[in-house]
Parts: C-alpha cells; structure tokens; sequence
C-alpha cells in the first residue's frame, strides 16, 4: 500500500529540519536529501504501529497552508 504526507523542510542551521505535517514526525540531516530519507525512516518506524485501517485518515487530512502578515517596528 502507497501513502502520500506532506513534508516541510526548513534550514535550522547546521541542519535541515524535515516535518511530516499529518503525522507530526520530524528528522534532520546535513542536508536536504539526508533529511528527507531520514524522515522517510522516522514516518515508517512511526506507522508501524498504526493499524492500516487506522492510517487511512491521515491521508485525507490535507493541511491548510497560508501566510501570516504583521507589521513589526
């Protein structure tokens, strides 16, 4: 069975931070490519012990992205 997340990754220096939004798993590595097979590593480990009936919702939880705009003196 293929399951499709949503990753994030930002640069939090000396490392890149990869999230899985919909399970709330995160990893890091030196780089973008180590980070996300990292991650990919860390969201199998994770669903292991998640029944497959159970991890379906977590494939119809899109997130909601947007931005924030404030004024900053």
């Amino acid at each position: 069975m293929s399951f499709h997340f949503t990753t994030i990754i930002t640069q939090e220096k000396p490392f890149y931070v990869a999230r899985c939004v919909e399970l709330g798993v995160v990893s890091q590595g030196a780089t973008v490519e180590e980070a996300t097979v990292n991650l990919k590593e860390a969201v199998e480990l994770y669903i292991e012990d998640i029944p497959k009936e159970d991890l379906q919702q977590y494939q119809h939880r899109a997130p909601f992205v947007s931005t924030l705009e404030l004024e900053y003196a």
